[in-house]
């Protein structure tokens, strides 16, 4: 099993996430379009997710659940990643900025918070970061 993460333009917050995807997609599987066909197509349907991260820390993810073509407006072919519509949250890990998504591995990849915390409040983005650095995420 392989993971993808990906940064989560125009997003500040996970509930952000949460609310595009409700308002594009409903009650139905969300999708992400990416120009790039991902190449470990059988590890990633066997149980991976997409990390999103949110302003320089990964926070969520969703399951992968499919990879179909998707032709943009313009004939272009594209992947789009179906995925499911629960958003796992996930301990807080610090990631730099890049382009497009990239492979995590399982062994790479933040913890998932456990059951009860996910309503807690945040703590503040610079204390999760740091707290993350020094390994106490």
């Amino acid at each position: 099993m392989i993971h993808l993460i990906k940064l989560c333009v125009g997003a500040e917050r996970v509930e952000d996430l949460l609310e595009w995807q409700r308002l594009n997609y409903g009650a139905g599987p969300a999708r992400h379009v990416t120009r790039m066909w991902p190449k470990r197509t059988e590890e990633l349907l066997d149980g991976g997710s997409l990390f999103w991260v949110f302003k320089g820390l990964t926070l969520a993810r969703q399951r992968i659940l499919a990879l179909e073509e998707a032709t943009g407006p313009d004939g272009i072919s594209r992947c789009a990643i179906i995925l499911d519509r629960e958003v796992v949250r996930t301990e807080a890990m610090p990631r730099r900025p890049f382009q497009g998504w990239r492979y995590l591995s399982a062994e790479d990849a933040p913890a998932d918070l456990r059951r009860g915390r996910e309503r807690e409040e945040p703590l503040p983005r610079e204390l999760q970061a740091a707290l993350s650095e020094i390994g106490l995420r």
